[in-house]
């Protein structure tokens, strides 16, 4: 049975790890329990993405995506320390639905749970768990927030190559966006050559 936290009073996304080994996720808080909600790198980006779109049409352009900037973070991007240690809910989210609500101004966010299921000898099974969909509903501002959060939290990572998007780790990088298919090889002037 899926189950409805109502309108929150707390909502916020962070990142546990190292660059490059980080977990994401979102924390909610309301009257009627707590929770932890996992994702994907992509679902989270997509999230905010998708908040940033809903937000431009209702507002008519009045609210624009800011593109988050390395360094001179406006907000907290940690998880509240007064927050529960043992959540009334956590899970790896296989599926978030976005709705927004005109007749009450809400957004509202469902989450599926997903589960890999791996027995001896056989593929991992990925389930769905459907019946146990967690929603729950939020402000415009608290859509604003939010997005802006998962900005600053994605931004937070390794630096990605501005042409084919892949990680970059400090040492040299093939992109196949500059020279269609061959691994780059970098040189340097050798010491003590003549001109």
């Amino acid at each position: 049975m899926s189950t409805d936290l109502g309108l929150v009073t707390l909502l916020g996304a962070d990142a546990v790890g190292q660059p490059g080994q980080r977990r994401f996720r979102l924390f909610i808080r309301s009257l009627s329990g707590s929770a932890i909600t996992w994702m994907e790198k992509e679902q989270i980006s997509g999230l905010s993405e998708a908040l940033d779109r809903s937000l431009a049409l209702i507002t008519e352009g009045q609210v624009l995506r800011t593109e988050a900037r390395a360094g001179g973070q406006p907000f907290a991007v940690q998880m509240p320390t007064d927050f529960p240690r043992h959540p009334t809910y956590e899970f790896q989210a296989g599926q978030i639905r976005l709705n927004f609500d005109e007749s009450d101004n809400y957004f509202s966010l469902s989450a599926t749970p997903l589960d890999v299921i791996a027995e001896s000898g056989q593929e991992p099974q990925v389930v769905m768990r459907e019946d146990e969909a967690l929603s729950f509903s939020f402000t415009r501002q608290q859509a604003q927030d939010l997005s802006s959060t998962i900005q600053y939290v994605v931004a937070g990572g390794r630096p990605v190559c501005p042409l084919c998007h892949t990680p970059l780790d400090g040492g040299p990088h093939a992109c196949v966006k500059q020279n269609g298919h061959r691994e780059i090889l970098q040189s340097g002037e050798e010491e003590g050559e003549d001109a």
